[in-house]
């Protein structure tokens, strides 16, 4: 009598486990390992995953092993960068997480101003290797953001009208393909993918290097914020739009609402604060640039002065510790007339709490002199973005705080336009909700990067991401 060999999935996990335990030369940290709740754990708090183990990888060649090893087991993947997805990407529950934080290393080419980096890198890695030079990357605003999820969504941040998004700014990317192979993507080689991953995020591979163009900064770049407290909120906006419409490249606004924690000594009402970076030599240019504004709507409180680049981009990372529970929306919008204003007054008024923040960045400049069709970035017409961002502590306030996100993404609708930022969206874009990933590209984008899909990733082992599901077969 014959037996037939049955196939035991989780016989075959174990020893796919136990290959990669050996194969890798980082390490891996399972569920029974002292640092598994701290190699388990992404900046959202509301992520409480419990992955089969988590791969750190010592070497960028440990991205082969991993894939090797999720292709012959089925384990699911989650490709973590720095951690700070707000939706929580970075992991999955019963599946395989490769950690590529610990490669972090950065070179600055000062002759060519070419900054290669590596995928586990910082905001903060780059910018103090950069700094020494007396350039920078353009890339987001709080330090410990990863660059590799930051570029793949666009790179939104304090140098965006100045010098464009992190992926203008992107030379060329090193990419491992679901099926092992080693890519180097550039305008000049593999130039449909290039398109693709500059916005369309990690749906068609592993990055494993990016080489960014870098710029000259001032030594001492002129930072400032302006306090506005609620009274003044409307005035002030009105006053800002008018003052943007002719605003040289050179000044990158961010205005916030939010109550600010203890830390920053500024009671417990909410303000509204207009962050003015300005990166030219001319120190002078830009004071006279932020008086006029200053006379048009006086602000409650103020700072101007010189700064260092590295203070100035960490400066908000204690608002967004590890372990905040986030639930992020964005609109793109391009009036700021006084319906808008009245709305955004509206809704803004109602934060009374720590926790929750509302962002408008002030685009044009560099990043909408890109060619919509350039990169996958979904929208370079609008004139603002919108960001309602959460960052709270309790978890009995996640139904309120969502609730509150996702009403003032309501109440922009009637302004918004089309596209929305990947970077910003939280997780209930769904992994594999191809309606909603079609919404946050548009159409035509959103059908070119099925195309690339269907080329780089067409059984979708990349799907733990803002997913764009290939063809079905």
């Amino acid at each position: 009598m014959t037996t037939l060999h049955q196939h035991d999935p989780e016989v075959e996990i174990q020893q796919a486990l136990h290959e990669l335990r050996g194969r890798l030369s980082g390490s891996l940290i399972e569920p029974q390992d002292p640092l598994y709740e701290e190699a388990r754990a992404v900046w959202n708090g509301m992520v409480n995953h419990r992955p089969r183990a988590v791969a750190r990888a010592g070497a960028v060649s440990d991205i082969d092993v991993v894939l090797d090893v999720v292709r012959r087991s089925g384990l699911a993947l989650a490709v973590r960068g720095g951690g700070h997805n707000i939706a929580g990407h970075g992991t999955v529950e019963g599946g395989l997480v490769l950690d590529l934080g610990p490669l972090r290393a950065v070179n600055v080419d000062a002759r060519s101003r070419l900054v290669t980096v590596e995928p586990g890198a910082t905001l903060a890695d780059v910018d103090r290797a950069t700094a020494a030079h007396g350039l920078a990357v353009p890339l987001g605003v709080i330090s410990g953001t990863g660059v590799a999820g930051l570029t793949l969504g666009g790179g939104v941040g304090w140098l965006t009208r100045s010098h464009g998004l992190s992926v203008d700014n992107l030379d060329s990317v090193d990419v491992v393909t679901a099926s092992g192979e080693h890519l180097h993507a550039s305008e000049q080689e593999n130039t449909e993918l290039f398109w693709g991953l500059r916005g369309g995020g990690g749906n068609f591979g592993i990055a494993s290097s990016f080489t960014f163009r870098s710029h000259p900064l001032p030594v001492t770049p002129l930072g400032g914020n302006l306090f506005y407290r609620q009274p003044r909120w409307r005035d002030a906006l009105v006053a800002f739009a008018t003052w943007t419409r002719d605003l040289p490249d050179a000044m990158n606004p961010i205005i916030s609402f939010l109550v600010l924690p203890p830390g920053f000594g500024m009671g417990d009402e909410p303000w509204m604060i207009v962050g003015l970076a300005w990166v030219a030599e001319d120190h002078q240019a830009g004071l006279e640039l932020i008086e006029q504004l200053r006379v048009e709507a006086p602000p409650d409180e103020q700072e101007v002065g010189g700064t260092s680049w590295l203070d100035w981009q960490s400066a908000m990372d204690t608002v967004f510790p590890k372990g905040s529970r986030g639930y992020w929306k964005n609109v793109a919008f391009s009036r700021l007339d006084e319906e808008v204003v009245d709305v955004l007054v509206g809704f803004a008024s109602e934060l009374a709490w720590h926790g929750t923040g509302i962002d408008i960045h002030h685009l044009e400049g560099a990043f909408g002199r890109v060619p919509e069709e350039a990169t996958a970035f979904p929208n370079r017409s609008a004139q603002y973005w919108l960001n309602v961002y959460g960052y709270w502590q309790d978890p009995s306030e996640d139904e309120r705080l969502t609730a509150f996100a996702r009403k003032a993404h309501a109440l922009m609708q009637p302004f918004s336009e089309h596209g929305e930022y990947v970077n910003f969206l939280g997780a209930d874009l769904g992994h594999q909700d191809a309606d909603a990933a079609r919404h946050a590209y548009g159409q035509d984008k959103y059908q070119r990067l099925v195309a690339l899909k269907d080329r780089y990733d067409p059984h979708n082992l990349f799907r733990l991401n803002h997913n764009i599901p290939p063809t079905p077969a």
